[in-house]
């Protein structure tokens, strides 16, 4: 057993570790293992973890108004034999509370699961095919949004439309290409709709659509999915090794981006005549988006604006807890404290979203206001949040306490 040990110690002495975050000036995070001197035989181990204390005064009367989440909880490994392979495996868990534990961590409860797990070689220096349970969605930016740097305490719920209707948490199984053309990058994917959706209601005679395609039509009329996303950078150039799109660079880069993405779901959607007699719809959504991200001045502020139009086409007056058929608009704004890059670095911010139905006159809006307290970086940071969110005679006040670390 203590050869073992030994063994381990030097196996991780010899490992270095190598910076991966944003704005983490006294830190660098992940293990990165080395399989060869050039590093082209590596790889690569993250993990992070957000714990929150959340006040609601929308819930049942015999429910508690405070209550205990972990977020998230993950691990994330990727790794190449070559510059042109690469597998990335990334599991963990969402939303563990007391409301969803199990007495031994099993059996219908949220537990561990793979968010990813996918397999790419490059074709050239700017193209890449691969394939497997993957991110590379179209749509918008914050649809390909990583959850390590967000600007907010969370991403905004409509910005993530098809997650559970067509897919495992904003993920799905098919093809994908990714690349540029110089300033330019691309991401497109053809993958499979997922068959038991949460969107199991039967279609009601003359009544609204149910996304359900694929369940009840078949996989052979409605199974695959297209999606993609290209966005023109007109300043730095922002990585695309991964998916996971940047929430703010907290100064670091100096970034301008335009962006347009699409998703398509042909027959995805199905509607019942009068006489129950059923037919397909096609699932369209469609956004523009711009992302603008820098430093104001050298002693440390910065600025960080988003902003989206998002159109949503479910097929006739579909209106499904948080999707509808109907338009989005959201943006957010968030401004980090000038001061030294060494200690402690806070970052207000807001958001707003505004999202319309055409199965109803109500708006859904949702506010937000809060803070980052950033001891390193996104490595270790705190997250307060303010969040409003009326829809027809429906309002919510959530209050959101959020440690956050990385590594």
């Amino acid at each position: 057993m203590k050869k073992l040990f030994k063994l381990i110690f030097v196996f991780f002495a010899i490992c270095s570790f190598q910076t991966f975050s944003q704005g983490s000036p006294d830190y660098t995070n992940g293990i990165k293992i080395k399989f060869d001197e050039n590093s082209k035989k590596y790889i690569r181990i993250l993990s992070w973890a957000q714990v929150q204390a959340i006040y609601s005064d929308n819930v049942i009367a015999t429910s508690a108004k405070t209550n205990f989440n972990l977020r998230r909880a993950r691990v994330l490994l990727y790794s190449q034999i070559t510059n042109k392979f690469l597998i990335l495996t990334h599991f963990g868990l969402n939303n563990l509370s007391a409301k969803n534990l199990t007495p031994f961590g099993k059996e219908n409860s949220s537990q561990l699961f793979f968010h990813d797990v996918w397999v790419q070689y490059d074709l050239s220096e700017h193209h890449t095919v691969g394939g497997g349970l993957h991110y590379f969605n179209g749509i918008s930016r914050l649809n390909n949004q990583g959850t390590l740097n967000m600007l907010t305490l969370d991403n905004n719920r409509q910005s993530a439309p098809t997650i559970g209707l067509s897919d495992q948490f904003a993920r799905h199984i098919g093809i994908f290409f990714k690349g540029n053309f110089d300033k330019l990058q691309y991401r497109f994917a053809i993958n499979d709709a997922i068959v038991n959706g949460l969107d199991a209601r039967t279609p009601v005679n003359n009544g609204e659509s149910v996304y359900g395609g694929a369940r009840l039509l078949g996989t052979r009329d409605a199974g695959k999915v297209f999606a993609g996303y290209f966005d023109y950078h007109f300043l730095d150039q922002e990585s695309n090794f991964l998916p996971f799109k940047i929430g703010t660079y907290l100064g670091e880069k100096e970034i301008f981006n335009l962006g347009f993405g699409f998703f398509l779901h042909p027959k995805g959607a199905v509607v019942a005549d009068g006489l129950g007699n059923l037919s397909a719809e096609d699932v369209s959504i469609f956004a523009f988006d711009a992302f603008y991200d820098a430093p104001l001045s050298d002693n440390g502020s910065t600025i960080t604006v988003y902003a989206v139009y998002q159109n949503n086409d479910y097929g006739r007056n579909y209106l499904y807890n948080a999707y509808g058929t109907g338009s989005m608009v959201y943006a957010h704004l968030g401004y980090t404290i000038a001061g030294d890059k060494l200690k402690t670095r806070y970052q207000p911010y807001i958001s707003y979203a505004s999202n319309s139905y055409d199965a109803t006159l109500n708006l859904r809006n949702v506010f937000g206001i809060g803070a980052n307290a950033y001891f390193s970086g996104h490595n270790s940071k705190l997250t307060l949040e303010y969040h409003n969110e009326k829809f027809g005679v429906s309002k919510t006040n959530t209050l959101t306490l959020q440690a956050m670390i990385y590594l």
